[in-house]
């Protein structure tokens, strides 16, 4: 294994060994310091670090213009104690481990394409601590920098085969809460109001939003109901996934979602959520791509593909305030989320080798500028209630 390619691998089983489950705030914080200290040896520079509501963010700044957004995120989805059952690995030709390719390989890619530029001038590098479960305290982040550059760069795993995400589906989250009134269920079931039985009309409702034709998809996902076996429910709820690849489909649904009316006669149902990305089309990222299919045919680096996904990431939030956003540029494997995650190190240099161009190619001849930038307000949380 050639040098350079040894040291990122033992520098991602590093950043994987250092477990950082979203809603374990302490074990976020000391991932942080783990990416802080391998960003200062890579890039000449410690970071600052943004705590917002115990979450913690990583950012580095280098004066000058053009700007342009490097991003990623060091949280994953798995708790502390996954590698026990999972353990941080490499072999001649797959490194494995509880987020290494979602997306810790990208940082480590990141970092090293950085460190062969010339000079860092006009970059930002961004590393959030709370992008799995929505990016809820980096939202904002995210879009000013977005807006301040040329272009926004996202070190998420690449698609199959090493294909860049060209575009992403939007994404709504919806809680469903369902009000019946307990009862005996042996005594007097007729003097109660089964919030089981109204969550089951409800869920069928929710479901029927879907659009396969548009690419739409509602999932209702994690359900709660009632306290004890011999007791009507009096209380019920249902978390709702929503993907989209238009603005107009996500409204769409929305509107559905307010429209919930129970079915049972006393029942009440409350509905939380609303928009949480908006999509990146495929528009926003079809300069970059091209540029990026050039630099790796200049480079004789295998064709490149591009990619439409289901997955949402912090690139739909950078395409949302009108910044050229290019994802997927990181990590080449597979399993993101699952037992079999995975990197395959025969591509981590291709893929610095690319970035490091991608940067080169954008400053030499930067883009034109962004789109009129949006509200960096989170959309609104809508509530009805019935």
């Amino acid at each position: 294994m050639p040098e350079p390619v040894e040291t990122m691998v033992a520098e991602i089983l590093r950043l994987v060994r250092c477990e950082s489950p979203s809603d374990d705030l302490a074990a976020v914080a000391r991932s942080a310091d783990a990416v802080a200290e391998l960003g200062t040896t890579r890039l000449g520079a410690a970071p600052e670090r943004i705590v917002i509501d115990g979450r913690t963010h990583l950012r580095w700044r280098f004066d000058g213009a053009p700007r342009i957004l490097v991003l990623g995120h060091h949280d994953t989805v798995w708790p502390v104690g996954s590698l026990d059952e999972l353990p941080a690995r490499a072999d001649d030709e797959t490194l494995a481990g509880p987020g290494s390719f979602d997306m810790k390989a990208g940082l480590v890619i990141a970092f090293h394409a950085l460190s062969r530029l010339t000079d860092l001038a006009g970059i930002t590098v961004l590393v959030t601590g709370d992008e799995e479960p929505g990016s809820a305290t980096s939202r904002a982040l995210i879009e000013d920098e977005a807006r301040a550059s040329i272009a926004a760069l996202v070190l998420e795993a690449a698609g199959p085969d090493g294909a860049l995400k060209i575009a992403r589906k939007g994404v709504s989250r919806y809680e469903i809460a369902v009000h019946g009134r307990a009862s005996h269920a042996g005594l007097d079931p007729e003097r109660g109001v089964n919030a089981t039985l109204e969550l089951a009309h409800q869920v069928q409702a929710v479901a029927l939003l879907g659009d396969a034709a548009a690419g739409t998809t509602v999932t209702p996902t994690r359900t709660s109901s009632g306290t004890t076996t011999n007791t009507v429910p009096a209380l019920a709820s249902f978390s709702v996934d929503v993907r989209a690849l238009s603005a107009a489909e996500q409204e769409r649904v929305h509107a559905g979602m307010l429209a919930l009316s129970p079915r049972i006669d006393g029942a009440r149902v409350v509905v939380d959520g609303g928009v949480n990305r908006s999509p990146l089309a495929a528009d926003s990222s079809a300069e970059l791509f091209r540029r990026a299919q050039r630099v790796a045919d200049r480079l004789a680096l295998p064709p490149l593909t591009g990619i439409s996904v289901g997955g949402a990431s912090d690139g739909n939030f950078t395409a949302g305030v009108g910044t050229p956003t290019l994802d997927g540029l990181g990590a080449v494997g597979g399993g993101a989320h699952a037992a079999h995650e995975h990197v395959l190190i025969a591509e981590l240099e291709p893929r610095v080798r690319l970035l490091a161009g991608l940067i080169d190619d954008l400053r030499a001849a930067p883009p034109g500028p962004p789109a009129p930038a949006a509200s960096s307000t989170p959309a609104p949380i809508s509530t009805t209630a019935r």
